[in-house]
């Protein structure tokens, strides 16, 4: 049985799908949490559509726990969202604010629930954000909260009494994994990492 185990919310997903494969290609037992299963993993959360966070929350938290058992995971991956526009104007501000509270900000804190629970100490978790998110984003106003959102959990879980496990590292990224969840070239806790590409060399850089 594999000795390193992650858990990929969002795992159904194209970005969680390369996770998941990733992974498990480096030997790791994966779980993918996500509205329909992935084959690759070793196991599936499946999780059930609600209009109620807590609803929603409480399920996925009660089905992983059932899964892993007394079992701890090096690293929790949320690489769950998407993306919608629309400014204050728009007639559809409110659908996609909405929209995008649930997948970015849904996801995340049910991850940082998961982690202080299931997470090693020294364990890594990681939340999608977006540097557009850093100032104004006019244009797509839910999407700029959301992200905002899961900067400032992510900066708060690095705080003192947060809850996270001793040693682990929550990281807001826009995304580079293996290497972290393996203990390698990690940012500090509570760091916004942008990924920033030049002549072919693509590098994770602090965003502030």
């Amino acid at each position: 049985m594999a000795s390193n185990r992650v858990i990929v919310y969002g795992g159904r997903g194209a970005l969680g799908s390369k996770c998941v494969q990733h992974f498990k290609s480096q030997g790791w037992w994966v779980a993918s949490i996500d509205m329909a299963a992935n084959e690759d993993a070793n196991e599936n959360v499946i999780v059930k559509m609600s209009e109620s966070f807590t609803e929603q929350a409480g399920q996925v938290t009660a089905d992983v726990a059932q899964l892993l058992g007394e079992h701890k995971v090096d690293a929790i991956l949320c690489v769950a969202g998407g993306w919608a526009g629309g400014n204050c104007s728009s007639k559809d501000l409110y659908k996609n604010t909405d929209l995008m509270w649930k997948q970015s900000v849904w996801t995340s804190t049910i991850s940082s629930h998961l982690a202080s629970l299931h997470l090693k100490s020294g364990g890594l978790l990681t939340l999608a954000g977006a540097k557009a998110a850093l100032a104004g984003t006019g244009g797509m106003v839910g999407y700029g909260m959301a992200k905002a959102a899961v900067h400032q959990l992510c900066q708060s879980l690095a705080a003192k009494n947060s809850g996270m496990p001793p040693g682990a590292a929550a990281v807001a990224i826009l995304p580079t994994f293996f290497k972290w969840a393996a203990g390698e070239n990690r940012p500090a806790s509570g760091s916004l990492m942008q990924l920033l590409t030049s002549e072919g060399q693509t590098q994770a850089v602090a965003a502030q």
